[in-house]
């Protein structure tokens, strides 16, 4: 059968853009080399705990639209992020706020907060690498109990070899207000995030365990045009050398408890060798299972499961050798992997969205 597009990768990126283009009627064929659809945001039901496979994943917009759109596809349950930071067992309420500022130095208004962290930063007009940038705009407790540690495990890498705008921005709020993201609508579907993306991909014809590179001109003959949203290096055989990438993997542990935690996330901001731990039960409004599953996340470099772009500049030159290349007349890249930028849920699907709900060329 020849089709309208073929899509490389059932995670969100593939799935919303079939969802689309099957709504305007085209032929898709979804191609996935995993046994599973849903890539990071694959879920499975164990024994009454919906546990989130590649991390946790929780969908935040402040777009009405956008937030009707996905219940429009399945239910989601509301679910407000409150995670907390431990650092050699001192806890820390995140994002940073005025309890994180009660629990680190002792105040109690606003006031004494702004000033404390006034006299720790470091005035930097230029800062050359990320520990100079962080000191520059939070001073050195924040850094120091819950930057330092936490990203370099992270990355890989010092933060002094971290480049400045690794980080977009470091949230502050001198409010007594855990809510991580602080978006009008956040939430989780009812029944998994696999449920949600086979939902999407409803209409389309997909296969799994099915590697495009392993016959890649049959696959594209399939079809009028390739989405593809697998890693730019690979898709052009390295030709100019790989692309750097951080992965992430997992160790899942079951308690014969109700609550293991006490919260869904935990950033390990010292030099524990994990960054998080997810306590999945937490996500769930009801949940009877009498044991908990607990996931214990590990930074890493994986070729086979790449995750996160690494953005220096050296990785973005050679990135933009790989787009420059692209025939678009035939191909479009689409996500994380094939746009060598780190996007979150929300933003893949709000992307997506405004691009494809009224075409898909």
């Amino acid at each position: 059968m020849k089709y309208d597009y073929l899509i490389v990768g059932a995670g969100l990126a593939g799935a919303m853009f079939a969802n689309f283009a099957t709504k305007k009627g085209k032929k898709c064929l979804v191609v996935e080399k995993k046994a599973n659809i849903g890539g990071m945001c694959h879920t499975e039901n164990v024994d009454g705990i919906i546990v989130h496979k590649f991390g946790a994943h929780i969908f935040h917009t402040n777009r009405k639209e956008i937030w009707d759109f996905v219940n429009g596809i399945v239910e989601f349950e509301p679910f407000v992020n409150t995670p907390i930071a431990n650092y050699q067992n001192r806890v820390f309420n995140m994002p940073i706020n005025m309890n994180t500022f009660n629990q680190l130095w002792g105040v109690i208004t606003p006031y004494e907060a702004k000033k404390r962290l006034q006299s720790q930063i470091v005035s930097n007009d230029s800062p050359k690498n990320l520990e100079e940038w962080v000191l520059a705009n939070v001073g050195s407790d924040i850094y120091k109990y819950l930057i330092k540690d936490y990203t370099e495990k992270q990355w890989g890498k010092s933060c002094t070899e971290l480049p400045p705008d690794i980080m977009r921005r470091i949230p502050i709020r001198y409010t007594y207000n855990n809510n991580y993201f602080n978006d009008l609508y956040q939430g989780i579907p009812k029944n998994g995030y696999t449920n949600f993306i086979s939902k999407l991909m409803s209409g389309s014809d997909f296969q799994l365990e099915i590697d495009y590179f392993d016959d890649k001109e049959y696959f594209d003959k399939k079809a009028d045009k390739v989405v593809y949203t697998g890693a730019i290096d690979q898709f052009f055989n390295y030709e100019y050398g790989a692309l750097e990438w951080r992965s992430v993997m997992f160790d899942e542990h079951v308690y014969d408890t109700d609550n293991f935690q006490g919260v869904a996330v935990v950033n390990h901001t010292d030099l524990t060798p994990y960054t998080r731990t997810i306590e999945h039960r937490h996500f769930q409004h009801k949940c009877t299972s009498e044991k908990t599953i607990v996931s214990y996340e590990y930074p890493c470099v994986n070729a086979e499961n790449p995750c996160y772009p690494v953005p220096t500049e050296e990785n973005i030159n050679l990135y933009s050798k790989y787009k420059a290349q692209i025939d678009t007349s035939k191909y479009i890249m689409l996500g994380r992997l094939a746009e060598y930028k780190y996007y979150t849920m929300n933003e893949i699907i709000e992307k997506i969205y405004d691009k494809y709900k009224g075409t898909c060329d």
